[in-house]
């Protein structure tokens, strides 16, 4: 089983690029062929593949085949559980339970 810390480095490592940042932000209005994403951010194929490799591995990102293409969406799931995640590691622990001695 993998350790909880390398899934959520994962999650950390696809946010992390700015060229990722900008895949993702033409995914939020839908679902985009390989090729769509090449030509709007201007890159290679094997740059693109590269880039989405890790944002599938996050689980943020979910890829399905057409043909000779790969076409990309975000993931519900995957998304839901980056912005938790997010979330509980910036929450401080005594805001996250309450206090046992507090009344």
């Amino acid at each position: 089983m993998e350790p909880i810390h390398a899934k959520n480095a994962r999650v950390f490592k696809a946010l992390c690029d700015e060229k990722r940042l900008a895949i993702l932000e033409l995914l939020r209005s839908g679902e985009r062929c390989a090729c769509v994403l090449i030509d709007r951010l201007d890159v290679g194929q094997s740059t693109l593949s590269y880039h989405m490799k890790i944002l599938c591995e996050s689980g943020i990102v979910e890829s399905r085949q057409e043909g000779k293409w790969t076409h990309y969406r975000l993931s519900e799931t995957g998304s839901r559980y980056a912005a938790a995640l997010l979330t509980e590691l910036t929450t401080p622990y005594a805001a996250q339970t309450p206090d046992k001695c507090s009344p």
